[in-house]
């Protein structure tokens, strides 16, 4: 009796799996079998799931590391993204009954798990059991942009406004107040830009008001700057030489034309890689002859205007670090897999600032200006032995955020070479007229 019941136990969950396979008929007469392998097949399902194991939304980290976290979630994992996208949540900031403002663009406790899949993007799957259910994907509206607390969106029209869905968690993160010594608010952009002379932080004062920013090691704007770079938009536009005008790429590319083309290699297709991939630029609507090493346009189009963008990089990182009379104020990293930005410049900034911090920094060359109470008291010591953190102008603060705009987008301006270049450009000259 008992070998039977284990045998029904075994059979019973069978015949329900082959019943459900069985299923409803499809959309043109077959059964549910057929119905899968219109795309469940080598060519379509399986050939994108072999690409996007090589992806870096398959295998990279952020997806555990943030699990739980629903402020960084709807970037990070799957069903925050898709409650963020169907539940239209704002990136707003609202004032609280304490006075202080809180980001909106959370997501909710019980949607802040899971890895990156296909469901995340085409949130549509196994409606109808067709390729029709691979659109629409999950989010192609307009995209308020969080680092400017929903006063600005990014909408990128071309290719039915697939970018969009992109540019949702590939954009920068707002520099927020200190909720102890002011009201939590974002940084006021427009207000580094017009008045580069004021003081953004004072030295003298330190870790208490009327500043309201303290720096730190990781005083940035995120690591998703591309999607603002490319829409030409977002940064401290400093008044200048240059206009800030956009290169052809804003309006004539969408981000699928070159990170999803033909696979080549290691690139194209579900992996997203472009680099490498030049034959996403010679197509008919876009370039020719932009091929490896001596392609006629491979120069113009390639090789000098990375130089140019390399060249402004440490142009205004030697500026910026002037601020610090002869110690640097830009964190420098030689490691490849720890820096994305190794190389981009001469001396692997990465765009953080070389504060002492004893988990995330700690061979920090400047004095922290709010050295946490967990310290102990021999990194309390470390501490106090540095040099204080200098003041910073308003000028100093917004070419820092240019710095790392114009960095961690990677491609050293191909995305948006004009608007990369005109925020550079104008930096330099901002903080050469404050006396950098």
């Amino acid at each position: 009796m008992k070998n039977l019941k284990k045998l029904l136990l075994v059979l019973l969950p069978a015949g329900i799996i082959m019943t459900s396979c069985e299923g409803p008929m499809g959309p043109t007469g077959q059964d549910a079998n057929e119905s899968c392998k219109e795309c469940h097949n080598p060519q379509v399902v399986d050939a994108k799931k072999v690409e996007f194991a090589f992806s870096k939304h398959e295998w990279g980290e952020a997806a555990f590391e943030e699990a739980g976290n629903a402020g960084c979630t709807p970037c990070h994992t799957s069903t925050a993204f898709r409650h963020v996208s169907k539940s239209a949540i704002p990136a707003t900031f609202t004032l609280n009954a304490a006075g202080k403002y809180v980001n909106d663009y959370t997501s909710i406790p019980a949607s802040t798990l899971g890895e990156l899949t296909c469901a995340t993007c085409h949130d549509n799957l196994h409606t109808s059991y067709t390729a029709e259910d691979f659109f629409p994907l999950t989010s192609t509206a307009p995209v308020s942009m969080t680092m400017w607390k929903g006063a600005k969106a990014i909408n990128l029209t071309q290719d039915n406004s697939m970018s969009n869905l992109c540019i949702k968690c590939h954009q920068p993160r707002p520099l927020t107040t200190s909720s102890t010594l002011s009201n939590g608010d974002v940084v006021d952009y427009t207000a580094l830009a017009t008045t580069p002379s004021g003081i953004f932080y004072n030295s003298t004062v330190g870790n208490a008001a009327p500043n309201k920013v303290i720096p730190s090691y990781r005083t940035h704007v995120h690591y998703g700057t591309v999607g603002a770079v490319y829409a030409g938009q977002g940064a401290v536009q400093f008044t200048g030489s240059l206009p800030y005008t956009n290169s052809k790429h804003t309006t004539d590319a969408s981000c699928a034309d070159c990170h999803m083309g033909p696979i080549n290699g290691r690139a194209g297709g579900h992996t997203f890689f472009a680099k490498g991939n030049l034959n996403t630029c010679n197509t008919a609507n876009c370039h020719t002859g932009i091929t490896a090493p001596s392609g006629a346009n491979y120069a113009a189009y390639w090789t000098v205007p990375r130089a140019e963008i390399k060249t402004l990089l440490n142009n205004l990182a030697a500026k910026i670090n002037a601020v610090g009379g002869g110690t640097e104020i830009l964190h420098r990293n030689t490691d490849a897999e720890a820096n994305l930005w190794a190389g981009l410049t001469n001396n692997n900034y990465d765009g953080y600032l070389n504060i002492y911090d004893p988990s995330t920094n700690p061979t920090g060359v400047w004095r922290n200006p709010a050295p946490s109470n967990s310290w102990t008291d021999a990194q309390k010591a470390t501490n106090l032995a540095l040099p204080v953190f200098p003041t910073l102008k308003n000028a100093v603060m917004g070419s820092m955020i240019n710095f790392q705009f114009a960095l961690r987008e990677y491609s050293l301006g191909i995305h948006n070479f004009k608007y990369s270049k005109a925020l550079l450009q104008n930096s330099i000259e901002t903080m050469t007229a404050e006396g950098y």
